[in-house]
């Protein structure tokens, strides 16, 4: 029997373990892939606070033998379901299980992916899902955003104050995302609307130099140049396993406050699993410090 359960160990997850540990809280935190998340992903993190600089296998890696060093326990293994007693509940992989007073859901979310060749190859090195995360280093370069909804928009224009191209590409005539940012985009020098168009190929022998579209008959094709190739077009958040127990939006998020706190008793969500406007480092480890405060009080009161 342990007192908390932590589904998945990317910084949400690994933030609610340490809070549960040092609350002296038997913790066992159950991970289907790798340690850390995609924040593993990301070469370079320069928004977190009094870190000037850290590769993000190196944040997950001190926060994994952090909470090493306070007493978690592993399970490297993918769950099936949950079930909810009155008192306890069951987190199942396969047949076997592990049961909790609490559990904590920090599964996250995927960035969906163009699914180009070499795509996965050149992520980090040209290829970014984060413009907030990576425009930085693009300072004075050309750049493109791919997609058609308001987080393309909203990073073409983050985008454009830095880099001195912005390419938008998207395979559609019209966007999703609202006028207004579509507006202030048609009216910066160096911004380009791209459409309609998909993008076909990824150029570059260790990084990326450039990248080939077309429109999305295949006629037309055009090379662009760019360092940057930013992705926005959506995330899927991994809850389709919980759906039949806790409250998700039309998009899949599960729904809670800034308290965690799922429609089930004993049952808290943190991270990118959410539902919530803003998705990044800091605020997943703000939401795994609250999940676990508040299972920690829930324990308390059962």
């Amino acid at each position: 029997m342990y007192d908390v359960i932590v589904v998945g160990a990317g910084p949400a997850g690994m933030t609610a373990a340490l809070y549960a540990l040092r609350a002296g809280k038997k913790v066992l935190l159950i991970e289907k892939e790798n340690i850390g998340g995609q924040i593993t992903f990301s070469p370079h993190v320069e928004n977190y606070p009094a870190l000037k600089s850290v590769s993000g296998l190196e944040f997950s890696d001190a926060l994994y033998e952090q909470i090493n060093e306070h007493g978690a326990e592993f399970e490297f293994d993918a769950v099936t379901k949950i079930v909810c007693g009155q008192d306890t509940k069951k987190v199942y992989c396969g047949e076997k299980f592990h049961e909790a007073r609490a559990v904590i859901l920090a599964t996250g979310a995927k960035h969906k992916k163009l699914g180009v060749p070499r795509e996965n190859e050149l992520v980090g090195r040209g290829v970014s899902y984060c413009a907030v995360c990576d425009g930085a280093f693009f300072k004075g370069k050309a750049v493109a955003v791919c997609g058609g909804g308001n987080t393309a928009l909203q990073d073409a224009l983050y985008l454009a104050e830095e880099c001195s191209k912005v390419y938008l590409i998207h395979r559609r005539s019209g966007f999703r995302g609202d006028s207004k940012l579509l507006q202030k985009l048609e009216a910066l020098e160096n911004v380009e609307i791209v459409t309609p168009a998909v993008i076909k190929a990824l150029d570059g022998e260790n990084e990326l130099a450039g990248i080939r579209v077309s429109a999305p008959d295949g006629q037309n094709e055009r090379q662009i140049s760019a360092e940057g190739l930013f992705v926005a077009v959506g995330q899927t958040p991994e809850n389709e396993i919980f759906k039949e127990i806790i409250e998700l939006d039309d998009f899949g998020y599960a729904l809670a406050g800034e308290d965690c706190l799922t429609n089930v008793p004993g049952l808290f969500v943190a991270g990118d699993c959410r539902s919530k406007n803003v998705r990044q480092l800091t605020t997943a480890v703000g939401d795994g410090a609250s999940a676990a405060v508040a299972a920690c009080e829930y324990i308390e009161m059962h």
